[in-house]
């Protein structure tokens, strides 16, 4: 009878096992690939060999580009360099980038770890450029201020709270309120690698600002991208690993109420908010296996999707960009 209980809860937890391995593999889109999309007048831009995490586009053409991440997991094309702020003039035909200094005391060059970014332009115009940091894998948000004649970035302060333990992206409400999308990878990637594994939707959305923090959205399967509607009435979290797009409703108060989702196949990452139309612009990754698992012969493909009308009842949603990683890869990294 023994042997018996034995025999039947070692079946169990195979069972148990193939099931998260099944879910884990449908998760990260393991089998699926890639059917090329190009767009015309599509061109690699000069200077970002090795890759860029996020990009803001200000209302002038100028454009921010993080680089140089350092990910728990992910293969990094430059090591043992800083990450570095790099800017693009949009407005130029042939758009060259110019790596921005960055001064003030206060911020540890050598350890600089850029994620997410974000920016805050006040009533005098003058333009902040909130930063997701991971210097020694911590999260912190650095601000800065955008010296636009210098063409450099004055570090004005380091923000952390305890309810910020591992940021992955920011939207910027304020030159110091911002939203921002917590995992756990960089808090304990032990424990984040079982959280994406076992799928325990642990990730959260927390407002940010120095009168008030408070977790304004929780129940995410990896919680990524995050962006706010122009008339910043809405905001939306990409969802990795359940390849979903969620419209919240924000209030005068700063919460957030669910609307609906939008559920793809393909692992939607950081979010681009056009901020004439409205539209979404999202950076994808059609095989997330891939990313995880680098094999430099089969490498991670891209995808970008655009969603337009997306409070209304049928979306309208373009695969405008998709590439099977010969050219650009690993797409959600650098969103367009």
């Amino acid at each position: 009878m023994a042997k018996l209980i034995g025999l039947t809860f070692v079946g169990l937890l195979l069972a148990l096992y193939k099931n998260h391995q099944s879910s884990y593999q449908t998760r990260l889109n393991a089998l699926r690939e890639v059917t090329s999309v190009a767009p015309p007048n599509c061109n690699l831009v000069k200077g970002i060999e090795t890759g860029a995490e996020d990009l803001e586009i200000l209302p002038n053409g100028l454009t921010f580009l993080s680089t140089g991440l350092k990910y728990p997991g992910i293969k990094s094309f430059d090591p043992n360099k800083p990450g570095k702020i790099l800017l693009m003039d949009l407005n130029k035909k042939d758009p060259a980038v110019l790596e921005l200094e960055l001064t003030g005391n206060k911020l540890d060059k050598a350890s600089f770890n850029p994620h997410g970014i974000s920016t805050f332009t006040d009533e005098d115009n003058a333009v902040y450029l909130l930063v997701v940091n991971h210097p020694q894998s911590k999260s912190t948000v650095e601000v800065f201020k955008f010296q636009e004649e210098e063409r450099s970035l004055l570090h004005l302060k380091t923000i952390t709270h305890e309810l910020l333990p591992s940021i992955n992206d920011i939207a910027a409400v304020g030159p110091e309120s911002f939203y921002a999308t917590n995992d756990h990878y960089f808090a304990d990637p032990y424990l984040g690698s079982w959280e994406m594994y076992l799928g325990l939707s642990w990730s959260n959305v927390v407002y940010y600002s120095p009168d008030k923090v408070q977790v304004v959205a929780e129940g995410f399967d990896f919680a990524n991208g995050i962006g706010i509607s122009p008339d910043g009435k809405h905001v939306y979290i990409a969802e990795l690993l359940a390849h979903n797009i969620h419209v919240y409703e924000k209030h005068a108060n700063w919460t957030l109420s669910p609307l609906k989702f939008l559920n793809f196949d393909t692992l939607v990452d950081n979010i681009s908010v056009d901020p004439v139309t409205g539209d979404l612009w999202v950076g994808c990754h059609p095989n997330g296996m891939k990313i995880f698992f680098y094999d430099s012969e089969n490498p991670p493909g891209s995808e970008v999707l655009r969603i337009q009308n997306i409070l209304s009842e049928e979306p309208k949603v373009t695969v405008v960009y998709a590439e099977n990683g010969t050219v650009l890869q690993d797409s959600g990294r650098v969103c367009d």
